[in-house]
């Protein structure tokens, strides 16, 4: 162990924090533990058992946690940071006050929707009652892309895998309006058949109210098609493959993936040709199982379909009976949601999606003080430390790849509270009275934001989310951590709290973004961001061993009856919050220098640490919610991040004495430890 890295770390700690720590508050919220569960036996329930009891989800909520409890704070604040643009007696015309009071104003103008009900939609109808032809799929797929409407696939821009100099297009498998393939394709399951069930009724519902005579009609034929495109759609877990992802196709052979396809039409009226002489399909088969689809299916059916996504996608910008019958089903029916949020949290979340990075740049001077970021850089460095020194003591990983892995660490990059350039919306035009409009056209606006790309150096300083976004992510390509300021608040970072919490909780943070650089996934891309195999086979050997013992210890956690964790889509995440905690754990002890923690509270700084970790993952969800997540989400269910990582440390066993018999207990050779 490096005796001056720690004396180093330690002192800037100290200055960073400005007082000792014991002379803080612990910052953990004791009143809500329920001691009648000991820490040894659900950890997760010990700590937010009183919580979980009193704690209702709000009724216009599928879930309420620690996330959801600080974006819903965080919405009367860019309420007020709107509505003062909007009564800005200075603001001229095409300047950011107008375009953010606008677009907020034309969602609050319930008048204006109810006089103009499907008015918006007339141009986009008449565009798909025009298919006179299936060759004229493509173009019109093309036109969905562009504007944000769901279609048989899409597509991104982003860095090339294999060479992460270039920006290049991927294509990828879309057409879907449930959530995932199980809803069309899984019979035996009751709940999956009735939501499939009900979801015809609602398309039969929303068709009718359009003006369709033969809406039931049709919409059988359209969930008979999307069932047809579920069928050869990939798994969430194929997908997680970026080698099998990543197809690299120059355009003038595309049309041996779908043969007679106008991939000339597609390619020119996106946007995309002459711009790259290659994309990337992420899901070949899908896209050749999509053009015979295309061949069998009658053109009417294409025709309802498009005319359904149209109605689906702006459903919620329409008049009061439109956003209704909406929210009925994929609020109500799909995610067990009792009522629509207040219309003013619904424009709050319409501007905030067109307008991200405006009222990003004003939360920030208001809500966002220096000195966090300070702090939070600080954490940073010693979780990088922690790393870097957790990387050579690993038994399981060879001196070669060792060697590799601190190579791709000390080219992390890291971006703390928001970005160091905004970016220009002076060319998106925001009309007050024409949502879907503002919608539409912001579409487009980040669309051609992302074509224009290519060609161009990568943006290394461009941000994947806005600074009022509570969560963090790790982008591979980038080979970034990123870390937004709205997120950077309790119960995840405190400045005025005991810092073996602040580990436990945004340490842990931190830990599970840079862990994500070595997980599963992110281990195989290097340090400039390109997908290359650096492990030995050694080393992929130990590695796969102790990945196969995550899958199974998360397969075995069960949710809601009948339902279990999927161990394969949830591994990067699991391993990355196995790790970051870790990780986090090791920069708490580099942080004390050697010194024994106060007791605060009547808790060591080991116990304070895993608690702080703990209660980050205080939530309740709605059954139908998180059966959706089951399906789709590549994390654990909260309780599972919580007590599914701790059974895997070993300072927890010390700090609360777990022994054999308890029944969080793992015994040593059952436990993952892959840092």
């Amino acid at each position: 162990m490096n005796k001056h890295l720690l004396s180093a770390l330690t002192l800037a700690l100290l200055a960073a924090a400005g007082v000792q720590a014991q002379d803080k508050p612990s910052g953990l919220d004791l009143a809500n533990l329920d001691k009648s569960v000991r820490p040894q036996d659900d950890f997760f329930r010990n700590l937010n058992g009183r919580w979980l009891d009193q704690t209702e989800i709000p009724a216009d909520q599928s879930s309420w946690g620690s996330f959801e409890k600080l974006d819903d704070d965080t919405k009367p604040q860019l309420r007020a940071i709107i509505e003062a643009a909007a009564a800005d007696p200075n603001k001229q015309p095409g300047s950011d006050a107008q375009r953010i009071g606008d677009f907020y104003a034309s969602y609050m103008d319930e008048a204006t929707l109810e006089r103009l009900r499907l008015t918006p939609l007339q141009a986009d109808f008449e565009r798909v009652a025009a298919l006179s032809d299936k060759a004229q799929i493509p173009a019109l797929i093309a036109y969905f892309n562009r504007v944000g409407y769901t279609a048989p696939y899409n597509f991104g821009i982003h860095q090339d895998n294999k060479d992460s100099t270039r920006y290049v297009a991927d294509l990828v498998q879309d057409g879907l309006s449930l959530p995932d393939p199980d809803y069309y394709l899984k019979k035996s399951d009751k709940k999956m058949a009735d939501a499939l069930a009900r979801y015809e009724k609602h398309v039969a519902n929303m068709l009718g109210m359009a003006g369709n005579a033969h809406a039931a009609a049709d919409a059988k034929a359209i969930v008979a098609l999307e069932t047809e495109l579920a069928r050869i759609q990939w798994t969430k877990v194929q997908m997680r493959d970026p080698v099998k992802a990543y197809n690299k196709i120059p355009l003038n052979q595309l049309s041996k993936l779908a043969p007679g396809y106008d991939w000339h039409t597609w390619l020119r009226d996106t946007g995309i040709a002459g711009k790259t002489d290659y994309v990337i399909v992420s899901q070949p088969s899908f896209i050749t199982g999509m053009n015979k689809l295309i061949a069998k299916t009658p053109l009417a059916t294409w025709q309802t379909y498009f005319q359904w996504q149209v109605l689906h996608a702006n459903a919620p910008y329409l008049s009061r009976d439109f956003a209704l019958e909406n929210f009925d089903f994929y609020g109500r029916v799909l995610s067990g949601v009792a009522q629509q949020e207040p219309r003013w949290k619904r424009a709050v979340n319409a501007t905030d999606n067109g307008l991200g990075e405006v009222l990003g740049k004003l939360y920030v001077e208001q809500h966002f003080p220096p000195e966090r970021k300070a702090h939070m850089e600080q954490l940073v460095k010693n979780l990088l430390a922690a790393y870097r020194q957790s990387i050579d003591t690993l038994d399981w990983m060879g001196a070669d790849t060792k060697k590799e892995a601190q190579a791709k660490l000390a080219k992390f990059t890291t971006k703390i509270g928001y970005p160091n350039k905004w970016r220009d919306y002076s060319q998106l035009v925001v009309a007050k009275d024409d949502l879907v409009g503002n919608v539409r056209r912001s579409h487009q606006f980040d669309y051609e934001k992302e074509v224009n790309k290519l060609g161009k150096p990568i943006d290394r300083d461009e941000w994947g989310m806005t600074p009022q976004t509570i969560n963090a992510y790790y982008n591979p390509e980038l080979n970034e951590i990123v870390f937004p300021a709205a997120i950077l608040q309790p119960p995840f970072f405190n400045a005025e709290a005991d810092d073996a919490v602040n580990y436990g909780a945004i340490g842990a943070v931190i830990g599970h973004e840079i862990s994500h650089g070595f997980d599963d996934q992110g281990a195989q891309y290097d340090g400039d961001g390109n997908l290359r195999d650096w492990w030995t086979k050694a080393d992929h050997k130990n590695f796969a061993a102790k990945t196969r013992m995550l899958v199974r210890q998360y397969n075995s956690f069960s949710p809601i009856k009948g339902y279990h964790v999927n161990g394969e889509l949830t591994l990067g995440e699991n391993i990355a919050d196995n790790s970051g905690a870790a990780i986090a754990y090791k920069a708490y002890l580099i942080s004390l220098g050697g010194k024994p923690a106060p007791v605060i509270d009547g808790l060591t700084g080991q116990q304070r640490f895993y608690m702080g970790f703990g209660q980050v993952w205080r939530a309740k969800i709605r059954d139908a919610q998180q059966i959706i997540y089951l399906k789709v989400d590549p994390h654990a269910p909260d309780k599972f991040r919580a007590n599914g990582t701790v059974r895997n440390q070993p300072g927890y066993y010390e700090a609360f004495g777990v022994k054999p018999g308890d029944q969080m207990y793992l015994a040593p050779k059952d436990r993952v430890i892959m840092w």
